[in-house]
Formats: structure tokens, sequence, C-alpha cells
């Protein structure tokens, strides 16, 4: 379940550590699906950790709560997304730039779309949840603001410039997740990349003029 894997072991080098991820991971898929398909507030940490094949204990050792595990996945998620900007040609447009910055996690929500689907789901209907990812949102910001004023050589406590830019994209982000979360099941379910690529459309303009 790739586009669910958590993020906080990027360099695996030891056994140790590979078998740490895989239990991570192998945790991380029962609770979100678990999670999806009976509702937050249904689903007990003993049933995650039975799903997953392991202890009450070992959940504990990964995770502080049932909530816990959707927050690293965003914050997972996040972690991507900078990445993903850090990682672009220095002389893209901003717009070009942003665009396959936000388009990393939705490509990968739709090529998993019968798993991914309900996750988002979840997030966007649960109010507890919607919330840390509005949190998370708002971290987001503030990071790829940094990012983007560093490739601009621009400074973000003056220039107002990086923060619009970013914002605008996660707002494009955050549009395009409500979209396909409001519409059928996965096969019926709009492209997330795709509704990506019109938003963008629709920014390119403002975020190039100005830059």
């Amino acid at each position: 379940m790739p586009w669910a894997a958590p993020r906080y072991h990027r360099t695996v080098t030891t056994l140790a550590q590979r078998k740490r991820q895989l239990v991570a991971t192998e945790l991380t898929e029962a609770a979100l699906q678990l999670l999806a398909l009976r509702g937050f507030d249904a689903v007990t940490v003993d049933e995650i950790a039975t799903t997953a094949g392991v202890s009450k204990r070992t959940f504990f050792r990964y995770f502080a709560s049932k909530e816990d595990v959707v927050v690293q996945f965003l914050a997972g998620m996040g972690a991507d997304m900078r990445a993903g900007l850090a990682a672009r040609p220095a002389g893209e447009r901003p717009s070009e730039a942003l665009l396959h910055t936000v388009s990393v996690p939705l490509a990968a929500c739709g090529e998993h779309a019968e798993r991914a689907l309900p996750v988002v789901r979840l997030i966007l209907r649960t109010p507890a949840l919607l919330a840390r990812f509005l949190e998370h949102q708002a971290r987001w910001r503030e990071e790829l603001t940094e990012e983007l004023a560093a490739r601009l050589g621009r400074d973000p406590g003056t220039d107002l410039y990086p923060r619009l830019a970013a914002g605008m994209a996660l707002a494009a982000f955050d549009a395009v997740l409500h979209r396909w979360s409001e519409g059928g099941d996965a096969e019926a379910a709009e492209d997330p990349a795709a509704l990506i690529g019109e938003a963008f459309a629709v920014l390119a303009p403002s975020l190039d003029a100005i830059a």
C-alpha cells in the first residue's frame, strides 16, 4: 500500500529498521481501511492490532492513538510535497513546479482509488480528523512558502508572493480532494490528477505573471 506508507523512516539501512517499517506499514493499512469501512468511532485499537496481526502493545510502540495513524499519514503526505518542490528544476515556472508538487499525492490516490477514496472521505467527513487535516495544511503552507521563497530568492517575511502562491496551490489541492470525495465509487470517480490539472490551468496565469 505505497500511497499510505509511513514516511518517518525514509532511509532504511538495517534489518531492524526494515522490520519496523514493515510493521508500521501493515498497521497503517489495517487502521486506515478499518476506519474507512466502519467509521472512526466504531473501530478500537484492539481491532486494528488484531487485523494487522500484532499485539495492542505493539500498536502503541508505533502510534499514540488511532487518530495518530491518520496524523502520521498526513505528515508523510506533506513531507513528500516539500521534497517534490525541492526536486523541481531551478528554472521551472512557479505554476509548473507547484503543479507537480501537489500532483504527487493526488496521483498516488488516483492510482490506488479503491483504497484511497474511502480514507479521503473518512478524513473529510470526520470532524476530529478534518481538524487535524486543516492543521497539517497550515504547516504545509509554511513549508512550501519557505521552499518556494528559497527557489525564487525572495524573502517570505517581506514578499507576499511565496505565501500567496503556496496558498493557491494548496487551495487547489483541497478543492480537488473535496470534488473527488463527493463523486461516486472508485471506478466512477473523476481522476484527481486530471482535476488538479484543470485547477492549475486557471491558476497558472496569475502564478507566473506575478513571479
